[in-house]
């Protein structure tokens, strides 16, 4: 919005969920100006104080208001931030003062204000020194966006511990003592410096009290107001805490024990330029109140709330040889039984449907585990914005009313739009604390019901076969600001926790409210938080959001902590904990902006696997941004076309090919040593086949950092992205034999494969490519298989309307829609992969090392027959005596994937004179199209039907 006064200069106001309008402009923006003195008769073109913004495109973005207001331009200039307070003694800032001066200037009331003289309302100013030559190394290494900048002096005769609780600035001035520019500071440079602390935080229980500690530096006072019941009004005691080197503690009774409390924080925060009175949760919170306002005071270690035989399940984990025998299966908790009428409807959509029986979901996740899947990955399980925890609050829709409606109508859509803020339904990718179990998934969200319903959960499933995987975000935050009831960090120590821009505004590249693991306690608080999931609730991996976004040395930091876990001291074995993650680098932290980032090639050699983008994108063609009729090797191109435009034959040939070399790659774990035969019949490593981008397809030194998967919760399920690639007019039963060739190319890979729920059972979301809150409706899971929930209306307008012309006619296409016949046939394919996965070690290779020497890929090269690839796995026998033997049943194995619409016959003289016959459980399977695959041992020829995968394998004891 703009406001056209007299004399129009602008200024710009942080848009963001803080109050960002300081209050004195509030009510009148023409009657209650800030400065003393009239405005100036002219004002130049280009305001000296406005420097242009460095902020990208995806930082906060300042809205600009016109008013006027005399020397407003140097009021606009303590919104920005745009120098760093990088050690106690240097500051750095991107200006040259030449013959001039420069001051730093700090007020404890947050009364700073520009005058025509100079600024008002200080009460110190400390003249800085400008220093010649570059930053320190160490500086530039913290802070490598800024190494650019001019370093100044601080006397080191001040409290620097006292003055980073004011408001600062720094200004500037010319040789006839004229004001050049001035800006606010950004302070987690010295903030670590100073006030770096490892020892206790949070609350900590013994039998003489309750002891809380907070890290606030900044902070000019805290108090913490105790309330009995978690719904009282009014505290019942309200105490100090007291400050020792930016950490502010207290000791109280033991009877604190069961009640709530939150903390009464006094500090100057950035976003409004005031000194706040901020109320805010503990960010070590263990516990809360149902409706999130209060922390729980909660001992983790209390018996009351262990399941029986909690302290013993670490000897009753599902056994885990090596991290390259992990397959994943990742499910979100509401998803699993919300829509599961075998669940009773108490325990619906919660933790608690995990514990059960005989209920289809428990059953559904028997049938994988005993076929094989190791690990579940929840999608987040912490406390998260976007859904109250108190159901009575939830807005609902009747079923009924959508249950009738055509399968293209837009109806269902717009009603489930009208709630979807209120409904009981969100990923959860909307951190508010991460160190607390979500209240919306326990029978009860106040005190100890969700702490002690997720051990119950984890406990449920281990014994069923299954480790838990937490997914972690520790990337971003849902809110900021002074009095955001969702911001927690950001009222603790202000402009610390988040990630800001050369300007001062936080980053938005990840969504909203980047964090900053670059910090010391921000490092360590994630740290913290990974080592009380594993601890408190025995968790046994962690799946990183975004983790490109975090820096490397806190991942390898945190393995290694986990790793340290010991059952004799601990409780846990923290060495089978695996951690994986997106390992995306864009943003600001892209090519180590912000220092080395943990990005998928940063990763290499560190053992923490990142997803394989690569793999997914050669298989199903193009990438979740592009369009979406781009075909991929399994979806057409070149042998069934859609109609969209992929160019000439040649260049589909070409596309064909090279996505072939991408998916083979990525089948040998993403290896960047890894040495094959490309398209062109040269032999070149993984990281020697390059991107559209020129960039490496590989980068992983061992197969455990490679997470091979085609579908996951973001974007299009694998059933519906494939009823959008494929021609319109193949059958319902190609697109499932389609569907179930995809789960093949991941389940038979090196590496670590990964499975999103209800692919086995070609689970569909009516096309919607972005289901985050569009409500059980769109993401329902049917575990009495039924129904693969194709159909059921338009996919919610905000994401999908662009797409809807593609949609609305394969909805309306009644032969689109699987039957309860296609969907169990798929499910025991799915099955049947998991059971050649784990029929022998081959498939689940350790090292590079034996990947290199023992998995082959034929029909390669110039003249290779498109569409099919060709593998083969060698073990050690008798004819090979360099090589080891780690398979007692198997000693060789070929794999054919055909992505033909029709026969594939392909003859190898190096596969002939072989023993090799169908795979033992293929044999069995269900499946009679895959049975007429044929091997010829004189010829060495294999002969596959159309859109299948044939596994032939050769016995010992053949």
């Amino acid at each position: 919005m703009a406001l056209s006064l007299s004399l129009k200069t602008s200024v710009h106001l942080l848009n963001s969920t803080s109050v960002a309008i300081p209050q004195i402009f509030a009510a009148d923006f023409r009657l209650r100006s800030p400065f003393r003195r009239p405005v100036v008769s002219s004002i130049s073109n280009s305001l000296r104080c406005l420097c242009s913004s460095s902020s990208s495109s995806s930082s906060a973005s300042p809205m600009s208001l016109e008013f006027s207001t005399p020397n407003s331009q140097f009021y606009d200039c303590l919104i920005y931030s745009r120098a760093y307070w990088v050690t106690q003694g240097v500051i750095a800032w991107n200006v040259d003062v030449s013959e001039g001066s420069c001051y730093l200037y700090a007020s404890s009331i947050a009364g700073l204000s520009f005058s025509e003289d100079g600024i008002d309302g200080y009460d110190l100013r400390i003249k800085l020194e400008a220093e010649s030559g570059s930053l320190p190394s160490n500086v530039i290494e913290k802070f490598p966006h800024i190494k650019n900048y001019k370093p100044f002096k601080v006397p080191s005769d001040f409290d620097v511990r006292d003055l980073v609780k004011r408001q600062l600035a720094v200004v500037c001035f010319d040789a006839e003592g004229r004001m050049i520019q001035g800006t606010g500071l950004q302070l987690p440079g010295v903030l670590d410096e100073l006030f770096s602390y490892d020892g206790p935080l949070g609350a900590h229980f013994t039998p003489e009290g309750v002891s809380l500690h907070l890290w606030a530096p900044t902070a000019q006072e805290v108090s913490v107001c105790i309330y009995k019941n978690p719904l009282d009004e009014s505290p019942m005691e309200i105490c100090p805490l007291n400050e020792a080197n930016g950490v502010w503690s207290t000791n109280g009774a033991s009877s604190w024990e069961g009640c709530y409390y939150v903390y009464k924080v006094s500090v100057y925060h950035p976003s409004t330029l005031k000194v706040e009175t901020c109320y805010a949760n503990d960010p070590y919170a263990r516990g809360l109140s149902g409706d999130g306002s209060k922390t729980f005071l909660v001992n983790l270690n209390s018996d009351d709330l262990k399941p029986e035989g909690w302290d013993k399940l670490a000897d009753q984990k599902p056994c885990l040889r090596s991290f390259s025998d992990i397959s994943i299966y990742e499910l979100h908790v509401r998803d699993f039984s919300a829509n599961d009428e075998t669940v009773g409807p108490e325990n619906r959509g919660g933790y608690l449907a995990f514990t059960l029986k005989d209920s289809a979901g428990v059953n559904h996740l028997q049938k994988l585990s005993d076929a094989g899947l190791t690990h579940l990955h929840l999608l987040p399980a912490f406390q998260f914005g976007g859904v109250d925890d108190e159901k009575e609050n939830w807005k609902s829709i009747d079923t009924s009313l959508l249950e009738g409606l055509p399968p293209d109508s837009a109806e269902a859509q717009a009603l489930i739009t009208e709630i979807q803020n209120d409904h009981g339904y969100n990923w959860g990718y909307n951190p508010v604390l991460w160190g607390v179990p979500k209240g919306s998934y326990a029978s009860d969200p106040a005190g100890p019901y969700r702490i002690i319903e997720f051990r119950k959960m984890v406990q449920a499933l281990n014994r069923i076969g299954l480790n838990v995987v937490l997914d972690v975000v520790y990337n971003h935050l849902h809110a900021s600001g002074p009095h955001d009831k969702d911001s927690v960090l950001d009222k603790i120590v202000p402009g610390y926790y988040l990630r800001r821009n050369n300007d001062g505004f936080v980053e938005n590249s990840t969504c909203v409210n980047n964090t900053a693991s670059e910090q010391y306690m921000v490092d360590r608080m994630i740290r913290d938080d990974l080592l009380n999931w594993v601890v408190n609730y025995k968790v046994d991996g962690f799946r990183f959001d975004l983790m490109g976004h975090i820096m490397k040395a806190t991942m390898v930091k945190a393995k290694d902590a986990i790793g340290s876990l010991r059952k004799e001291t601990d409780g846990v074995d923290g060495s089978r904990v695996y951690l994986y993650g997106e390992g995306w680098n864009f943003g600001e932290v892209a090519q180590n902006g912000r220092g080395i980032n943990a990005s998928q090639f940063n990763l290499s050699g560190t053992g923490i696997g990142s997803f394989n983008d690569r793999i997914r994108d050669a298989t199903l063609g193009g990438s979740p941004f592009g369009h979406p009729l781009q075909q991929g090797f399994i979806t057409g191109l070149l042998l069934q076309p859609n109609g969209h435009g992929h160019g000439s034959e040649a260049t589909q040939e070409l596309m064909l090919s090279t996505a072939k070399d991408h998916i083979q790659i990525g089948m040998a774990a993403n290896l960047k040593h890894y040495v094959l035969t490309n398209h062109e019949g040269k032999e070149v490593k993984g990281s020697e086949v390059l991107m559209h981008d020129a960039t490496p397809v590989a980068y992983a030194s061992e197969p455990m950092e490679t997470i091979n998967y085609v579908s996951a919760h973001d974007n299009e399920t694998l059933f519906d992205i494939i009823s959008l690639k494929t021609p319109m007019e193949i059958s319902v039963d190609e697109r499932c034999r389609i569907n179930h060739l995809a789960s093949s190319l991941i389940a038979l890979s090196q590496g670590i494969p990964f499975f999103h729920a209800g692919d086995e059972i070609l689970r569909s979301k009516s096309l919607d490519r972005d289901s985050y809150n569009s409500g059980d409706w769109f993401n329902r899971l049917d575990f009495s298989y039924d129904s693969n929930n194709w159909g059921v209306g338009l996919p919610p307008k905000g994401k999908n309307e662009h797409s809807w012309p593609l949609i609305k006619p394969r909805l309306q296409d009644p032969s689109f829609k699987p039957q309860r016949s296609h969907i169990i046939a798929t499910l025991h394919n799915f099955l049947d992969l998991l059971r050649i996965r784990y029929s022998s070690p081959l498939f689940r290779l350790d090292t590079a090392k034996a990947i290199q020497e023992r998995v082959r890929f034929h029909n390669t090269g110039p003249s290779s027959i498109p569409g099919a690839i060709v593998m083969s796995i060698e073990d050690g026998h008798k004819g090979l005596p360099n090589l080891s033997q780690i398979d007692p049943i198997y000693s060789f194995i070929v794999v054919i994937f055909n992505a033909h619409p029709s026969e594939f016959s392909f003859v190898s003289p190096v596969l002939k004179d072989r023993n090799l016959e169908l795979h033992p459980v293929q044999v069995m399977s269900g499946d009679e199209i895959v049975k007429k695959s044929v091997y010829d041992a004189i010829s060495g020829s294999f002969t596959v039907p159309a859109i299948t995968t044939t596994v032939f394998v050769e016995s010992r004891n053949g």
